[in-house]
Formats: C-alpha cells, structure tokens, sequence
C-alpha cells in the first residue's frame, strides 16, 4: 500500500513504524474473513482492512480522530486472527495500538465513555480495588435492569456469583521445588485472576514444583499493561510494564531466571511484545530480555515433558483463546498436553472466532460481544463434552456466563491429571 507520510512525521518512532505496517498492506481482505466483528456486522469499516484505511488517513493527515473513526476502532476486538490470516505480514496490532493511543491524544469521548474507561482502568488491574468492585456488583445484579446504559447492565451481569478468598500464594515468595531444583521460574500472578479464580495460579504452583522448578512471586509486579494500552492509555500502560520488568530483571539478577511462566494468555501476548513496546525507552534491553524469557504455561510444560496418562474418560472441549493462538501462536500445545495425560479433546466449529471477551470489550461493547459470546457457546455445547477447558481467565468468565457445563483453565486439569487435586469447577 502507498502511504504518504511527511519526513517530519517519519521521525516520529510510532509513525514510521505505523509507515512499515501499512506499506505492507496489498489490500488482499483475506483479513475480512477471519474477523469476529466482519462476521456480526457486515460492514467493511468494521473489518481490518477497512480500519486500516481508516487508521492510514487520521495518521497520514495528522488530523484529529473523528467520531466515526473512532467508533470503528472501538469496536475491534484486538483477538489478532488478521495477523494469522494476513500473507503480507501486516503487524495490525502495532498499527492499532498507536491509533488507540492517537484517539487517547487527539478526541474527547462523551462524558459517560470517558468515565466508564477511567473506572475500568483504574479497578481492573488492582486485585483489591477489583475484588471490592465484584462484591458491589454482586449486590446490585439484581437491580441491573434499572440500568440506563447496556454497559452498566453488562458490568453488573458479568459480577460472579462466587468470589474466592484471597490466596496468599499470590503475595510476593518463592515456592521451593519437590526434589532435585531443575529451573527457576517467575510466575506473573496477573490481577483479575487474583480476585475471580485463585485456583489457576495455585495449580500452576504445585505442578511446576513438582516437576521441579523453584517458582518466585517477584516483589513489585503487577498487572502487565494490556488493559490500559488497549484503551489508548499508554502512560499507565508503560508505568505497568516498567513495573513488571524491573521487578523479574531484579529476581533475574538476584537468583537467576530460567522463564517468566504466564497463565493468562491475555498478559503472555502482552508480555512478549515488552520488547517492542519500550523499545525507545531506557528500559529497552532489560524489556527485550523480558520478552524473551516469557512463556505460557503450556509452552513451559512441554518443553519441561509431562507423563503420559490413562483415558481420564473425560471429553473437554478445548477453547482457544486468540491471544494464545493468534496472538502467540501457540495453536497445539495445550490439546497436546491435555491428551497426553489422558483426556479426551474436542474443539468448537469456527474456532478461530474470538468469544467476545477480549479484556474489557464485553464491558464496553456488550451487543457484539453477547453475540460472539452465543455463537461460541453454542459451537462448543454441540461437541457434547463433559467440561470446557481455555487458557485465559477472560475467556473463562466470559463463556461461564453463557453455559450451566464446567469451564477450567487447562492448567487445572493438567496438575489434576499429574497428582493435584480435582478442580473445584469440577
């Protein structure tokens, strides 16, 4: 695609990056196909392709964001399966994540917008802040018809009917292995699974211990980022992340750090992208040597080996969660591991489809992501399966709300199938 950007905007690090992205572009809309939003709304503007013309003329014009322009970057859910489907290499998460950050600089959301973002951003990534949050909606759920705004209802609906008590597996400590140490790890704790589901960080505790890895809780981390710098919110987003990689490059240098072991894909595509993402900062080195010691789980566990199994006689239908196999494009491993030690593993039709959850999108785009949400419940109830298994606490929430059938994250039944306990949900 031809761009023309001035050579004064080209010195400009986000533009000439947005420059690279877009000249890549052959306008092919193999993208169009893929996209969870193309397929709810049928329109063109709501498709990669046609935000990224979008994106190209605010950039190239320096104009400021218009409300059409943003409504159509609004509604991009950020699940990635253009960049899978993309044959010219498009880097479509680098090119919308400066236009959410030009958005942020250049347009005045309406009142009600402005708060709501302001709210998620400033409970979401802090566990206790969250929690006390959960406990309110939870008491007011059963007024959320009363709500004048679809997305104050979805707030309220989507409030657990259980929160768990706080772990204290998640304050900062170092987990000594069972037997002879073979790595040492960190684990990134996250923040909304801190306050939703506490038994995914505690099952991924007891089997890297005992498959002999010392996993630290480093001092100082927090939530990775991703929240704010999806809404444009680049300064807290970058307080977050030099938080995380001065804490892990502190127990790097301390003890040694063999990986940065991630649960919630959501921050593992996060995480990964640190070394791009400071790349201009001073923390730049010490973000890409973060990047490179990041692995999910199932990454973590496959290179580690677990044993074979039994038949469990049980069928889990695996989600997929796009940060993990398009933002990641970790596509097997999980369903690998699962059937290894014994189950029995099924996938949905379509899915490469995003459940609609996407961080805070189910909050703030509750019409598109109810549908996403319908359609991948219904593709994966009509595998009959006996539970759901995903690698994301978002995902997790947001199918639970959907279906009566047990959804764990695949770690859960990993550590169950290797000597844990059973999980919970089961």
């Amino acid at each position: 695609m031809q761009t023309n950007f001035t050579p004064e905007q080209l010195k400009i690090p986000a533009l000439a990056r947005s420059n690279e992205i877009l000249r890549n572009c052959v306008h092919c809309g193999f993208c169009t196909a893929t996209c969870p939003t193309y397929q709810v709304l049928g329109d063109e503007l709501d498709s990669p392709r046609g935000r990224i013309y979008l994106i190209k003329d605010m950039l190239e014009k320096g104009r400021p964001a218009d409300a059409k322009t943003v409504k159509h970057i609004d509604r991009c859910l950020s699940c990635l399966a253009c960049m899978t489907t993309c044959p010219s290499g498009v880097h479509y998460m680098h090119l919308v994540d400066t236009a959410r950050d030009y958005i942020e600089q250049t347009y005045k959301r309406p009142f009600m917008d402005r708060a709501l973002r302001w709210i998620l951003a400033q409970i979401i990534p802090h566990p206790t802040r969250f929690r006390l949050a959960l406990l309110g909606a939870k008491i007011g759920r059963p007024f959320a018809f009363l709500m004048p705004d679809a997305r104050l209802r979805a707030m309220l609906e989507m409030a657990p009917k259980h929160i768990p008590p706080v772990s204290r597996n998640d304050d900062p400590q170092s987990f000594a292995p069972e037997g002879a140490r073979k790595m040492r790890v960190a684990l990134m704790t996250g923040c909304a699974q801190k306050a939703l589901n506490t038994d995914i960080n505690d099952a991924t505790i007891r089997i890297l211990r005992r498959l002999g890895c010392e996993v630290v809780v480093a001092e100082g981390m927090g939530c990775c980022g991703a929240l704010t710098h999806h809404m444009g919110k680049a300064d807290l987003a970058h307080g977050s992340a030099a938080a995380n990689i001065n804490a892990w490059m502190a127990e790097k240098r301390a003890g040694g750090l063999d990986a940065i072991v991630i649960n919630t894909s959501g921050c593992g595509t996060t995480v990964k992208d640190y070394g791009t993402y400071v790349r201009n900062d001073t923390l730049a080195e010490d973000a890409s040597i973060v990047s490179g010691m990041a692995m999910d789980i199932s990454e973590l566990l496959e290179k580690i080996g677990l044993p074979e199994g039994a038949p469990k006689g049980l069928r889990v239908a695996y989600h997929a969660a796009c940060s993990l196999q398009h933002g990641q494009q970790i596509k097997t491993a999980p369903k690998d591991l699962l059937k290894q030690v014994g189950f029995e593993v099924v996938e949905p039709a379509d899915s490469h489809l995003c459940c609609g959850s996407a961080g805070t999108y189910n909050l703030l785009q509750p019409e598109i992501s109810q549908q996403l949400k319908a359609r991948k419940v219904q593709t994966l109830e009509a595998q009959k399966p006996d539970l759901i298994a995903a690698g994301n606490i978002g995902c997790m929430m947001q199918i639970g709300s959907g279906t009566r059938m047990p959804i764990v994250h695949t770690v859960e039944l990993l550590d169950w199938a290797t000597g844990g306990p059973k999980p919970r949900a089961l």
